[in-house]
This record gives structure tokens, sequence and C-alpha cells, in this order.
């Protein structure tokens, strides 16, 4: 039964979480000014962001084969893009779905199996979040002075340093006691932990490890630009500081992950990103559902495209 109830939760709190953050993006800017926004973009910047979008798809797509082929599996290119198109639509309807389905796509028609494909998902995501971290690390090193001008004026320094020092020392009580502990949280912490080290650890030993680390790197640098050209859609919203387009990347990023595909959470995080920089709360939101709208525009029609043509594509098997 308690598991049933999770399960709903997990389904239903992301598409509450959705809808009321809709409702408070749309009770910010009218209707009428949004379609508004929508209807004086430039659209030449917003189909160049879509290509480099579509850009990183391709090479997330073409890296999946460089961890599929020492497991003694040769993909075809065609279905590990569509399998990947898929995951982008079905984590629309239930999140992480995709994952699940993505691997059971190289089963059903690669015959990979299933423990196996899915474990290379898993190995991929670590080196996302790498370059994730990456990116976060750089984005406070290039904005160190505004985000410590901010954090001094929203909080008293030595509040702040105090703060810090706790949440350091409870950081090393924490690492610790969860290395002492035998309990199962402890063990699942300590394994997920382990396996974050030997996956990353994993793509060094691989053969094309660095074909690899080229478009992982390749991938994220087209996430940002995707959504640096599409800000020069959107009439107001320029200039922006490019600190700022990195702020709201990270942003609208972790968006993702709060909402299913992020409706309504990512326009937002765009919002509470730029609001930081002093930029206009209008045009930050219509930039926000614009990008948003246009990206899942193309997950939903070629991911709708991938599903009806992978049979049809694998017809002799």
């Amino acid at each position: 039964m308690n598991t049933s109830i999770g399960k709903i939760l997990k389904i239903t709190l992301p598409i509450l979480l959705g809808i009321f953050l809709v409702w408070f993006s749309l009770s910010k800017i009218s209707i009428p000014e949004l379609l508004n926004y929508f209807k004086t973009a430039n659209y030449w910047w917003i189909l160049l962001g879509l290509f480099l979008g579509f850009l990183s798809h391709l090479s997330r797509a073409y890296r999946w084969l460089f961890m599929l082929e020492p497991l003694g599996y040769k993909v075809k290119f065609g279905n590990s893009l569509m399998a990947v198109f898929a995951t982008y639509l079905i984590n629309y309807t239930i999140p992480r779905a995709g994952e699940v389905a993505r691997a059971s796509i190289l089963t059903n028609y690669e015959g990979v199996p299933f423990e196996k494909g899915f474990g290379t998902i898993i190995a991929e995501r670590i080196a996302d979040l790498l370059v994730m971290l990456i990116i976060i690390a750089i984005t406070l090193f290039l904005q160190f002075d505004f985000i410590y001008g901010f954090l001094t004026e929203k909080f008293n320094p030595i509040k702040l340093l105090v703060g810090l020092l706790i949440f350091a020392i409870l950081t090393i009580v924490f690492v610790l006691v969860i290395k002492r502990s035998s309990s199962k949280m402890a063990l699942k912490i300590k394994t997920f932990i382990n396996g974050l080290i030997e996956g990353a650890l994993s793509i060094f030993k691989m053969k094309k490890k660095w074909a690899f680390i080229f478009h992982t790197f390749f991938i994220w640098i087209m996430y940002v630009l995707m959504f640096y050209v599409t800000s020069f859609a959107i009439d107001g919203l320029q200039p922006i500081f490019f600190g700022a387009i990195l702020i709201g990347f990270i942003a609208a990023s972790f968006s993702i992950a709060a909402t299913n595909g992020g409706i309504g959470s990512y326009p937002v995080a765009v919002y509470g990103a730029f609001s930081l920089f002093g930029i206009a709360e209008a045009p930050s939101f219509a930039f926000g559902w614009i990008m948003w709208s246009s990206q899942t525009l193309m997950i939903i029609l070629l991911g709708g495209i991938s599903l009806l043509w992978l049979p049809i594509y694998n017809r002799k098997k």
C-alpha cells in the first residue's frame, strides 16, 4: 500500500507543482502580453537555438555508441537517435520513465540486455553531472564578485561566514557518520557515491574515451549556446550579461527535474535567475516560455516520429 502511494505521489506531485508554477508565471505576465512576445519574437534566432539543441541530441546518440561498443554490441545510430528522442518525450509523462524506455528500445531492437543498456545510461548521467558541476564552478569563478556582493547584501557577512562554517562542520560530521554506519540508508548513500566515482573512472578506461569526453563537452556547449542565442529573439532582453545567461541556464536545467519536462518550473527558474541581474520581469518570463515551448515542440515532434518510425525502421527484425 505504501509503495503504491509513493508511486502515485511521484507522478502527481510534479504535475501539481507544474500547474501551480504555470499559474504563478501567468500571474506575473498576462496571456495577451505573453502572446505578443511570441508574435514579435525573431524566429531566426529561435530556429538557430533549435538547430544547436538538435546537434546536442545527435551528439548524445552518437556518444552512447562508445559505451555500448566495449560491451560487444554494435548498435545502429538510427536506433540510438530515436531512443534518445523517445526518452525526452516519455519523460514529459512520467519523470525518469524515459531512461527505462530508452534501455528497453535497445533490448527490443538491438538485443542489448536491459541491465547493460540501463547501466550505460547511468554512466552517461554521471558524465553529464560532472560537466554540470564544471559549468557551475566556471560560473562561480566568473561571477564571484557579483555572487559575493549579492550574498553580502542580502545576508550579514559575519552570519554568512558562520553559516558556511557550520555547514562545513555538518558536512564533515555527516561524511564520518555515513562512513562508519552500517544502516540501510548509509549503505545506499555509500553505494551511490561509489557508483559515481566508479562511473567517472570507467570513462577513462574506455577505448574511445577522448571521443566520449569531446562529445560530452560538445553536448553541454550546445546547450549553453542554444540558451544564449535564443535570448536574442526577445525584445527587451538585450543587452544581457553572459553571466546572467550561465546562471539562468543552470537554474533552468535544474528546473527540468522539478516538474515533467520543466513545465511551469522552467520560465519561473529563468525569471528568478534573471531578476538577480535586474532584468525586467515580462521579457524574462517571455523568454522562459518561448525557450521551453520551442524545445518542447521539437521533442514532441521528433519523439513522436521516433516512436512511430522505430518498428518500421526495424521491420526486418
